[in-house]
């Protein structure tokens, strides 16, 4: 097995190509930087940005900070031509369909979209890298896990909060015993109000998703990549509210989610944190444990990370999650955990195009637990279809099917 700086060393001959379908707030925010950063260092070749209206990626071509970051870099846009605001749904298909085989496609669409991209890519013999969640259902990662496997593909779920230097390190100290068991947690994320004023409010919808599947997520897989733990049941309680165009979502949601070993988790997620707050939203997870004859506890204090800004108004910018910083070079230089989320994954990809052994180096992966993969994270899609059932049905209790979970289908 080649470590990544073996990798490193041995062969930087192959750089992937990459094409991003999608070019909304996260592109925007983490992913396109990212991958302009591994660009610049020699890492990955050229990149696409595909979108099904050209208004879209002509927005994210002229971005003042990514363009201020990176003034040296470029990426090919589609659609090319045609009218900005026109519709083109093909034009993913179409651009994956054109790329050499084994290259990398970047799933960045709403939710309910996502296996219709990935599905494509991997037929066209492309490796994956998607934003959380996988998919909406069960069935559905475990098609995209034989596919992928079939024809030795890497498919990695992007869940930066993995690559959370806080995480990583409860992760290893909670696995080597120091806090016994998780009995009680809560965790929270509320984005922003203006998001139901963005693109959200033409997919985040009560038929579609809902705030617990897109940012709740997020907890279910930390607590299992600290703990090891299973879930075993949820229940999601979603209120109903407008967008500004007028569409029905579940803006506000609170989740229950128990474990293998009785533990609960309690996951409050809205778009309703106040526009004028601190921060660009207020997290944070809590876990309470017990060891022994003692109460032991593991906490996230995720919203306020050292640093106060007061200049028009008070703020509380996150150091950690994605930040561009001036190191003497030309352009800036992102940093944070959202970038190294997405350098371990074209790291995964290179690594098994090196490999002798590729079915070898995909399970080895699977097994490390660090990438999220469709193999070692299913459950999250047995959580989410099972959660999508409750907050429909007012918050009903149901069983999280996850006894083979981990297990890959091999």
């Amino acid at each position: 097995m080649l470590t990544p700086r073996l990798l490193e060393s041995k062969n930087m001959s192959y750089q992937p190509e990459v094409t991003i379908v999608g070019a909304g707030m996260i592109v925007h925010d983490q992913l396109l930087p990212s991958l302009y950063q591994l660009q610049r260092l020699g890492r990955i070749g050229k990149i696409t940005v595909c979108d099904a209206r050209r208004r879209a990626v002509e927005g994210l071509a002229k971005a003042e900070d990514i363009v201020r970051a990176f003034p040296e870099r470029a990426f090919r846009a589609y659609p090319d031509s045609g009218d900005l605001d026109t519709l083109q749904p093909d034009v993913s298909r179409k651009v994956i369909e054109a790329m050499p085989p084994r290259q990398i496609v970047v799933a960045a669409v709403p939710d309910q979209l996502h296996y219709s991209v990935i599905m494509t890519a991997l037929r066209n013999n492309q490796n994956v890298c998607t934003v959380k969640p996988l998919v909406l259902r069960h069935e559905q990662a475990l098609e995209i896990e034989r596919e992928a496997l079939s024809r030795g593909l890497v498919v990695g779920v992007e869940y930066h909060k993995r690559f959370d230097d806080r995480s990583l390190m409860a992760r290893r100290k909670y696995r080597e015993g120091w806090f016994g068991e998780f009995r009680l947690g809560t965790a929270r994320l509320f984005e922003k109000w203006y998001y139901r004023h963005s693109n959200f409010q033409n997919w985040m919808t009560t038929e579609n998703s809902d705030a617990f599947t897109y940012i709740g997520c997020h907890y279910v897989d930390l607590v299992h990549f600290i703990t090891g733990l299973m879930p075993t049941s949820i229940s999601v309680y979603g209120l109903r509210d407008r967008f500004p165009n007028g569409n029905e979502g579940f803006l506000w949601a609170d989740a229950r989610i128990v474990w293998n070993n009785g533990a609960c988790l309690n996951v409050q997620n809205s778009l309703g944190y106040p526009n004028d707050g601190p921060g660009s939203n207020t997290q944070g997870m809590a876990l309470y444990c017990a060891s022994g004859d003692r109460g032991t506890m593991l906490r996230h204090s995720d919203q306020y990370r050292g640093l106060e800004y007061v200049d028009r108004n008070y703020s509380e910018p996150s150091p950690d999650y994605f930040q561009y910083v001036d190191l003497g070079e030309p352009g800036l230089t992102p940093v944070g955990y959202g970038y190294r989320s997405i350098e371990h994954l074209v790291r995964a990809v290179i690594r098994v195009r090196h490999s002798q052994d590729p079915a070898a180096e995909l399970d080895a992966i699977d097994r490390e637990g660090i990438l999220a993969t469709p193999a070692n994270s299913r459950y999250n899609e047995q959580v989410i279809e099972a959660a999508r059932k409750s907050i429909l049905a007012g918050g009903i209790t149901l069983t999280v099917e996850t006894a083979h979970a981990n297990e890959a289908t091999r």
